[in-house]
């Protein structure tokens, strides 16, 4: 893998179409499975917390398993990395984390890592755990950010391991990747989130309009996801607590004045905890 750092800006890269297949699973959990090529079999799979439905959607889709690529160690992104590896001999990419002792080639921030037809710029995003990476995926047509649990659509993970200071630094970072960026998380959860954030902000019209459309796509049994981060700018209370109007929401909601952004995170998310 070649070494990078990361500045908010990416290198040029190849002309890649990478197609990705969503498969919902668990409870909540979508596992999003990448075929760079599609003159070629060979697949990723990204956060197997359930082994059946990535071999199902392998042989659905008539793809071979090339790899597999982790975010961070929590059971439902890793339980079904033993069984995978019991039918396709791959390696398996992810954080230096003894939580996960699969791993054969261990990430960090600023890594590049280089597939056939396929290249993730490494992010860290300590917070939700403190193993958390992201993925960024660039090419000529688009840009793909795979989060796992560290931004969600409409919100953001909790805070299990990592510090309120870690992981707004770490929602910064993401706020930082093209509006036109793809979001790619891990669970289904926008619209209980979207309810959450018009408690905080119920005169943002443009976060009205999406809980709308959310509410119509899963009504119709259909996912919300991705989203782009032009779209999490502007409706997702979590990549905005530098702004007056959502600093003025939560110190109303704690009853006292709050001094840095991270202390207006550490509310905020406490409040969604508590809903």
């Amino acid at each position: 893998m070649t070494l990078f750092r990361y500045s908010g800006k990416f290198k040029e890269r190849p002309k890649i179409v990478l197609t990705v297949y969503s498969i919902p699973a668990l409870e909540s959990n979508y596992f999003w499975l990448l075929q760079p090529n599609p003159e070629n079999p060979a697949a990723y799979i990204l956060d197997p917390g359930d082994a059946e439905p990535v071999l199902a959607a392998l042989s659905q889709l008539c793809l071979q398993l090339a790899g597999i690529v982790i975010t961070h160690h929590h059971w439902d992104h890793t339980d079904g990395i033993d069984a995978l590896l019991a039918r396709h001999k791959v390696p398996v990419y992810g954080p230096d984390s003894a939580r996960i002792p699969q791993i054969t080639h261990p990430l960090h921030e600023g890594d590049t890592l280089k597939l056939p037809d396929l290249q993730l710029d490494v992010i860290a995003v300590p917070g939700h755990t403190l193993d958390h990476i992201a993925y960024v995926h660039q090419s000529n047509h688009s840009t793909k950010l795979f989060c796992g649990d560290a931004l969600f659509a409409g919100g953001c993970g909790r805070m299990f391991e990592g510090s309120p200071a870690q992981m707004w630094d770490s929602l910064k970072k993401l706020r930082e990747l093209p509006d036109a960026t793809e979001v790619f998380c891990s669970h289904e959860y926008t619209q209980a989130n979207l309810e959450f954030a018009l408690k905080v902000e119920p005169d943002n019209h443009l976060l009205q309009k999406r809980l709308f459309e959310v509410q119509a796509l899963r009504k119709a049994q259909k996912s919300t996801i991705p989203s782009t981060i032009e779209i999490e700018k502007q409706t997702n209370p979590f990549l905005r607590c530098q702004l007056a109007s959502i600093k003025q929401a939560v110190e109303r909601h704690a009853g006292h004045q709050l001094n840095a952004d991270h202390e207006v995170f550490a509310i905020l998310r406490a409040w969604k905890d508590s809903n």
